[in-house]
């Protein structure tokens, strides 16, 4: 009988036949069974041998992983991401800090505790606030600490709290309210980790990333997200008057950014820096959407304040306002800008405000100084071009001066004076203190 129930590997003979052989013929039927047998396993060992090598040239010779997980777009597992998160964190938590700026009022609460015996564990005062920084370079016995300016802003004290829990005193080597960004300095003892230094330019929409701080005063904190959008703009009120007067650069991402991680970082799944998280849209409804300054952006303006302390940028010397606001705002009272509404017969020196028609756009000048007062700008000139370029308003006036223009070079400002268009020249300065 065949090794089979058909006859596909027996063609030439039927089983009608096969039944009516002489005695002796069992021994040929067994040559014939055993030559079919021999065939099968032979074929057996040839697919197996076959399936063996297909693997091996397949895999590399790699083990297979005995538990495989769905893959990402890309090939990257879902193991293998969660694994980048891990390395990324250990390699990057340790050179974060948490922040605390003790104000003065602060300190006169702690002083006012300690006169009356009150508790003096060291724990942080009450009216302190907190924020993030991360530790980017150590040299000569000290450490440096990149954060947000908004951070130590109004600041009697500075502390930087160790991932391990030690405190460190905090000096303010420089910090600049535009870009907002500050440089600390602390004893660089017991510091071993110093965070290494990403290319924003290189992220991409939809990468994964983290972000490390101190939300909430939960020091070490992680979470993670994507890349939401690059070289998104946003508006800021520098002096938070509620009067947008500069644009900041930023990237967004989901990555979950809450009160306390101001000046912590945004890294890459190498665990490198690539952006210093700076605000969050806080409003009902809204979540998922947090903003980090590129590292590109961060580490010009860093190197100044290590090297001055402050950002060095060309000074006009106005005050001013956007004349949109003024015309859809004019004084209740009908007076001009250039009226004092406190006083019962107004300024009858100051120069009236005229506006010419079809002018709705420009910088109207609130107060000059310096370089401005020197080249002749007066209250209520209309700034309209600046070297021959239209300007809307004081935000353009601004971005045109930081970003076109240096300490020293020549401005070319196009006005209107009592409904006249004239032109000046002035020399750009160095901003003083006093100014």
């Amino acid at each position: 009988m065949s090794l089979f129930d058909d006859d596909f590997y027996s063609t030439k003979a039927k089983r009608s036949i096969q039944r009516y052989g002489p005695s002796g013929s069992g021994g040929m039927r067994g040559l014939r069974s055993m030559s079919t047998f021999r065939v099968a396993v032979v074929s057996s060992l040839v697919s197996a041998l076959a399936v063996v090598l297909l693997f091996v040239l397949i895999t590399g010779g790699r083990e297979a992983s005995p538990a495989a997980m769905p893959a990402l777009a890309g090939g990257q597992s879902l193991v293998e991401t969660s694994e980048r998160i891990i390395s990324a964190s250990e390699k990057i938590r340790p050179a974060v800090v948490s922040i605390i700026n003790i104000t003065q009022k602060a300190q006169d609460q702690q002083s006012q505790d300690k006169g009356s015996g009150g508790d003096d564990s060291g724990d942080i005062p009450e009216n302190a606030s907190l924020g993030s920084g991360v530790i980017f370079k150590k040299g000569d016995g000290k450490a440096y600490i990149i954060t947000n300016a908004h951070v130590v802003n109004d600041a009697a004290e500075v502390q930087a709290v160790l991932m391990d829990g030690t405190k460190k005193a905090a000096t303010i080597v420089g910090q600049d309210t535009i870009s907002d960004l500050a440089v600390l300095s602390v004893d660089s003892k017991g510091i071993d980790t110093v965070a290494d230094i990403g290319d924003s330019e290189k992220l991409r929409v939809g990468e994964m990333v983290i972000a490390v701080g101190n939300p909430l005063g939960f020091g070490d904190s992680v979470t993670n997200g994507i890349v939401s959008f690059l070289h998104r703009i946003v508006p800021v009120s520098l002096n938070q008057d509620g009067i947008y007067d500069w644009e900041q650069e930023v990237i967004q991402t989901t990555a979950a950014i809450n009160q306390g991680n101001s000046g912590g970082v945004l890294a890459d799944l190498n665990g490198n820096v690539v952006g210093i998280n700076s605000m969050k849209i806080a409003d009902t409804g809204v979540e998922g959407i947090g903003f980090a300054i590129p590292i590109d952006t961060v580490m010009p303006v860093v190197e100044q304040l290590m090297e001055n302390g402050k950002v060095l940028r060309p000074y006009m010397g106005v005050f001013s306002m956007d004349l949109a606001t003024y015309l859809d705002n004019p004084p209740a009272d009908g007076s001009d800008s250039g009226t004092d509404s406190n006083s019962d017969e107004g300024d009858s020196s100051a120069p009236q405000l005229v506006v010419p028609d079809g002018v709705k756009d420009g910088a109207l000048v609130l107060e000059a100084v310096g370089p401005a007062q020197e080249a002749g700008l007066q209250l209520n000139d209309i700034i309209t071009a600046l070297d021959g370029k239209p300007i809307k308003g004081t935000m353009d006036l601004r971005k045109y001066l930081y970003n076109e223009k240096k300490i020293g070079d020549s401005l070319t400002v196009t006005y209107y004076r009592d409904g006249k268009k004239e032109e000046l020249k002035l020399t750009l300065t160095e901003k003083d203190k006093e100014q």
